[in-house]
This record gives structure tokens, sequence and C-alpha cells, in this order.
């Protein structure tokens, strides 16, 4: 979840696609003084998808844990730490007295301000490598909460979660936190037949959505830290979709009854269902031989069900199970197969038949009687030729010049 601005990520969100790797040369040998900003790294990644905060709020950066795999394997100990691009300093990794500081992997702002917002730096090194990641971070004012809000959508006429994102760093263990939650600046009941939240949990539940709950909500909880206490805030924008649409699932293919196979060759045939608006959890895709079950009629597996494959194509969502037969033999061209698709809503079964086909004759055999027309037909003009020159006196005979 991100919030809508452009290619916002969260300082939570670990996608390995907003990163651009940057090879640097070394240039010397690493720096023994921890207060200052050591050499340049061998590898330098940047995450080009910028983190957005509110001022006065918590913030917390995460170096990324993917960056590990280019430290040196044969050592598991490795040195992290923080700075400020611009700045020669390290972020301290103590709490007390420092407003900024890094705790293992994350850096801390407690509370941000408007002035922190720009690049930051983790480096991660030990005794033979050295690698670094930027992430971007901005700060802006309560005033322009909404436009780093968090997009969600629910379904009219039935109920509908808000999730309230990025909350996994302020979450202490051991404690029942709760959120508050506000539509427009307006503090919800949430004791009433519309809205529904429980303590400890992160998400709001719309009872019977209608087009009029769209709009801006807020949640926000309280963090301590050393007795300091703190609000989270996040926003969200929710869009409100037309009523959810179920059908029963479609067979789309195979749509022919027979299914022509080589004896001896391996086939797979394809049962792709549309689902629709569904979930692809409420439907089930089966393949039947004789009516039993695949397993139970090639128990020795020669002829198997797929992995159900589950996708979207035109916004609609299609589940496809194939039927894998690693050779065909005679016993399967008497034998009904059933591809069987089912729901809450109905059900249905698209059955076909597998059916001996020739083998090709080869190329070179089949070019044979072509080849023998044209050798036919050239002689023939040939021996034309020849005997219409010959008429006109062009032949020469014998010892003449």
């Amino acid at each position: 979840m991100v919030p809508r601005l452009l290619y916002i990520f969260s300082a939570n969100a670990l996608d390995t696609s907003g990163f651009r790797i940057q090879p640097v040369k070394s240039s010397g040998e690493n720096c023994n003084n921890h207060d200052q900003i050591p050499d340049n790294c061998q590898d330098h990644a940047i995450h080009f998808i910028q983190t957005f905060a509110l001022a006065g709020e918590p913030v917390v950066l995460n170096c990324p844990p993917f960056r590990y795999k280019h430290m040196d394997a044969s050592s598991l100990l490795f040195n992290l730490t923080w700075h400020r691009n611009g700045s020669t300093e390290m972020i301290p990794s103590e709490s007390r007295g420092n407003r900024i500081w890094s705790h293992g992997d994350a850096l801390w702002f407690l509370p941000a301000s408007l002035e922190d917002s720009g690049e930051y730096i983790c480096t991660q090194r030990n005794s033979t490598y050295c690698s670094d990641v930027s992430l971007h971070l901005i700060i802006v004012n309560k005033s322009a909460a909404q436009y780093i809000s968090y997009p969600q959508k629910a379904f009219a006429l039935s109920s509908g979660h808000l999730v309230c994102p990025v909350l996994e760093e302020f979450i202490q263990q051991d404690t029942e936190y709760e959120l508050r939650w506000y539509k427009d600046s307006t503090l919800l009941n949430i004791d009433n037949k519309k809205f529904k939240a429980r303590k400890g949990t992160d998400y709001l539940t719309i009872l019977s959505v209608s087009m009029d709950d769209s709009g801006f909500y807020t949640c926000q909880m309280t963090f301590e830290h050393e007795t300091v206490k703190y609000n989270i805030t996040r926003t969200i924008q929710l869009q409100i979709l037309g009523q959810k649409k179920k059908s029963i699932p479609v067979i789309v293919y195979p749509t022919q009854k027979i299914t022509l196979a080589v004896l001896g060759s391996p086939l797979t045939i394809p049962c792709k269902v549309f689902v629709g608006a569904n979930s692809h959890t409420y439907t089930d895709v089966w393949w039947l031989a004789n009516k039993s079950y695949i397993g139970t009629m090639y128990k020795q597996g020669r002829v198997t069900e797929g992995e159900s494959q589950k996708f979207v194509e035109n916004d609609n969502n299609y589940i496809e199970v194939p039927l894998i037969f690693n050779s065909v033999k005679e016993m399967d061209f008497n034998t009904d197969f059933m591809c069987v698709a089912q729901n809450r809503l109905g059900h249905q079964v698209q059955a076909t038949q597998v059916k001996p086909e020739d083998r090709p004759l080869s190329w070179y055999v089949a070019v044979i009687p072509v080849a023998l027309a044209a050798v036919i037909v050239g002689g023939v003009c040939m021996y034309r030729c020849w005997r219409q020159r010959s008429a006109q006196g062009y032949i020469l005979a014998p010892g003449q010049s």
C-alpha cells in the first residue's frame, strides 16, 4: 500500500524494484574513524522512491535487507552506519539526547521536522566489502496530509475494511494499542451500526458501504518513547466502487469435445476458467477421468493435474489448471476427461476426449511427388525446345564449322 503521490513507498516497503545499482570504485583503504564518512563503497544503490511523513511525528527509515547479499559470505560480521548526504558525520546510535538516531538497520526521527527532508545513506561494511543505499525523505506540514494519502477501495452494498498503513515500527509488543478514526476531521463513533473497530487491530470495518462513504479518513495512534508521547497519523482516501458482481464460473477452454494427440507423445490440455470479479479463493477447478479423480485413475502419475494458476486479464479474474500427459497411450483414447469449475453460485463442466492424430509425413516424403513432377515438366519443355531449334536449322551436323 502506498500513498497516492506518484511513486511513493512507505519507509517499511522493501520492493527491490525501487533500487538502481551503481558500481563505485573504491578510493582507498577503509577509514577507521567511525565518526567520519568512510571511503566510497564498491556498490551504491539508490532507492529512488521517496518516503513522505508529517512534521512533528515519528518517522523510521529502514536500510533494505536485500543489500546484505552483497556482503562477504565468509564473514557474518558487518558494521551498519547512517549519515546524511553532504554531512561528514555519522548519525549516532544512541537515542538519549538525540532527536535523530540509528538502531540496528533503522534510522529514527523523534520527531521529524521540515528541515529533515533530504537524502540519507546507510552503509554496510565488513573487512572485505562495502555497499550502501540512499533513501530520500520528504517531511510535509500537517495541512498537506491529504496530498500524501494512501488510496484504498471498497464495494458498495458490502462490508469494507480500511487498513491503517505502516504502523509496524510503532506497535510495541505486549501492548494493546488502540486507533482513533476520523472522517473529514470528525471523530467516528465506532460503537454504532455503521463503523466497527477493536483494540489491537489496525483496521476499521464499514458496514453496508454506500457511495457517501467515499472521502478522506484519518487513523491515529499514540506512541510512547522514553516517557514522551507522540501521535502517529495516516490519511486514507477511500474510493467506493459499484456493487461487486458475482457470477458462476465459465470454462472458456477447452471448447472442443475432441483433443487430437499423437500416440506416445506428451500432451497438455489447459482448463481456463473465467471467474469475473469474484475472488480466486471462491472457485475450485479440477479434472476428472471417467468420473474419477486424476490421482485415482492414474496412480502411477503418468497423467497428472498441474498447479492452479490464478491471473488477471482485462480486469477479470481467471483460473487455469492443466491436465498433463507424460505420454499418450491407447487407453487414453477410450477415456472421458472432464474439467469441473465450481463456486458457491454454481458450477460448469466441460468434457473432452483424446483422439489419435496420424503422424504427419516427413517433409522430404511430401516433397518427392513435387520434385518428380518438376523433373517431368522440365524434361518435356527441354524436348520441345530441342525439336523446335532442330526444325529451324540451328543444329549443326558433326564436322561442320
